[in-house]
């Protein structure tokens, strides 16, 4: 369906329109904005109800998202490559790209006064393969929760959308793209609301140039900046997702964990930075922390006290050390358990094979994405609690029963937490567990560590405990519910990628109906095991401890990720010395 043969109903524009004069009225009456400010809020809305004018008009006989086709045709995207692309020329891209990652997290934004960052993403930085300060600011969240936007409207029968059609498919891809751009501007904007503030000289440098809008034109710099590096981030996904190996989202993942990693086993500078080395500010490393109490403090300081330090108290106890290599194996032997159906060729005879069907069957992608949904509530509490405008909000502004803050960086000083650690309400029992320190050693020493309780009961440690490890796992086995069927990996589609392949089950009739119900049998409960055993490790892993504060989910999707990167080459290789795999394993004719 060409751009221009898409059916419309114009009549839509009345009320949109109406709805959005409304709307900008009510702007300049009540906040009251500079001529400026206002007009840049104009262009903004402007947009948006344009692509609601171009769904809601369409008026053929498809989903609705047929008519945002003028605009996702045209988007900026990667070129899918011509023929197949060497072993070689995928691995230099996966390089290329990696290594662009690292000097993108190594530029900071221009404009912005560092020392005043508050970081809405702080706990969840190693999933989010993000930075703080700098282009990767957002990492990959924009993606991530464009993804879940998408396939919750899938999963939800919103979109009439047939996955296994190629016209429907691509519409979704598309629509998608929209989504992830939308929310590369949802993320961004609330940052230079009192989180990536400006600084003095480039305000004042500004305002000298547009009659005091500085403030307003350097918000303006910072929110371009997160733009450009998100939709980058973007593209780099695509570049990696058809030149190279993998999943570029995947890839960024596992660059920044492994950094954590090794820097919280290794680093053997000082906890607090400028401050000597001392039992109260020990090397942050593993190893290197272990090795200065094992020779500065003697049996008995080590029998007072000094072991407790050493095996469990942060940063980087003995036992996050343990907790990250036992995922490590468990993680390794879950993907590695799987059950394999017999096939054979219809046609050569003596032509077998197995299509294996993993323990880890939807693979990782259901955590990153429960993961990233928890980001996004912790961001919006933080917002309607502590910024001005979003606080005034009607029965959700700064309400204690969504989440509650610190009012100062002196008060949290007090407590012990950051900024942006939830105090109650929601946010705080779905925020991240950090560690055996942050639950456990309260329990059995209160008089000692009752103070990390932050003024928490028992019951309600323990509760938080519970909550967040079952909104993990019910998470993850919804996720992978709808990952598995937008990524035609359910029994349907798998049958039909059998049948195509000329391969059969043998003892059974070659016939994609009769394949169906025989992985029916299989796929559904997989599925359902796969989520839970992903969002329970990940879970976990939290309650245990990791190294670099990498978080339980971020170790677990390296692993997973590695593991599978590493068979992705061996499966390019096999593919590049028998061209005739190609066909089966990596669809290419």
């Amino acid at each position: 369906m060409a751009d221009e043969d898409v059916p419309r109903d114009w009549r839509w524009a009345i009320p949109l329109f109406v709805v959005e004069a409304v709307i900008l009225f009510l702007i300049w009456d009540g906040a009251r904005p500079t001529l400026l400010a206002f007009v840049i809020a104009a262009i903004g809305l402007t947009l948006i109800f344009l692509l609601v004018l171009l769904g809601l008009s369409y008026a053929g006989p498809k989903s609705k998202l047929y008519g945002l086709k003028p605009v996702t045709t045209r988007m900026p995207a990667v070129t899918q490559p011509v023929g197949h692309v060497h072993f070689r020329t995928k691995m230099l891209w996966v390089i290329a790209v990696l290594l662009l990652y690292f000097v993108l997290s190594n530029i900071y934004l221009f404009g912005v006064d560092q020392a005043t960052v508050i970081d809405l993403f702080a706990s969840y930085r190693a999933i989010l393969a993000g930075q703080q300060g700098t282009l990767m600011h957002l990492g990959i969240g924009p993606i991530v929760t464009g993804s879940i936007i998408m396939q919750l409207f899938t999963g939800a029968k919103i979109i009439g959308l047939d996955l296994t059609k190629d016209d429907d498919k691509a519409v979704y891809q598309g629509t998608q793209k929209v989504v992830v751009v939308a929310m590369i501007f949802v993320e961004a904007i609330p940052q230079v609301f009192g989180y990536l503030t400006p600084s003095s000289s480039i305000v004042t440098s500004l305002g000298n140039f547009s009659h005091g809008n500085g403030t307003l034109l350097a918000d303006l710099i910072i929110v371009s900046q997160l733009v450009f590096g998100s939709y980058l981030v973007f593209l780099m996904d695509e570049v990696v997702s058809k030149w190279g190996i993998g999943s570029g989202i995947s890839l960024f993942i596992a660059a920044g964990v492994s950094q954590q990693i090794i820097q919280g086993t290794l680093n053997w500078l000082p906890a607090t930075p400028g401050s000597p080395i001392s039992e109260q500010n020990p090397p942050s490393g593993t190893i290197p922390k272990t090795i200065w109490f094992f020779t500065h403090l003697n049996a008995s300081q080590m029998a007072g006290g000094g072991w407790e330090l050493v095996l469990l108290h942060s940063p980087n106890p003995i036992v996050a050390l343990a907790g990250t290599g036992a995922i490590f194996f468990l993680v390794a032997w879950t993907e590695s358990t799987r059950i394999e159906l017999p096939l054979s060729h219809a046609e050569a005879r003596g032509a077998r094979g197995r299509y294996p069907l993993r323990l880890i069957y939807a693979s990782n992608i259901p955590v990153i994405l429960m993961s990233a949904l928890l980001a996004n509530v912790s961001m919006f509490s933080i917002l309607l609690w502590s910024n001005s405008t979003l606080a005034r909000f009607p029965l959700l502004g700064h309400q204690w029963w969504i989440g509650s803050y610190p009012a100062s960086s002196t008060v949290a000083q007090q407590l012990g937490v950051s900024t942006t650690t939830p105090l109650t309400g929601g946010a705080y029992y779905l925020s991240q567990v950090n560690g055996l320190e942050s639950w456990l050693l309260p329990l059995i020493n209160p008089s000692e560590y009752g103070s990390l309780l932050v003024g928490h009961a028992p019951w309600q440690d323990l509760l938080h405990v519970a909550i967040y490890f079952g909104v993990m796992v019910s998470g993850s086995i919804l996720f992978a519910k709808f990952w598995i069927q937008t990524t035609n990996m359910g029994p349907e589609a798998v049958a039909r990628q059998i049948e195509a392949s000329g391969m059969q089950i043998p003892g059974f009739r070659r016939e994609p109906r009769v394949l169906r119900r025989v992985l029916e049998r299989y796929i559904p409960v997989i599925t359902v095991i796969s989520g839970a055993a992903v969002g329970a490790l990940a879970a976990g892993a939290d309650l245990i401890g990791t190294l670099g504060q990498a978080s339980g989910t971020g170790v677990l999707l390296t692993v997973g990720i590695l593991i599978n990167f590493y068979e992705a080459m061996g499966r390019e290789q096999l593919m590049e010395m028998n061209p005739l795999l190609r066909r089966f394993i990596g669809g290419e004719g």
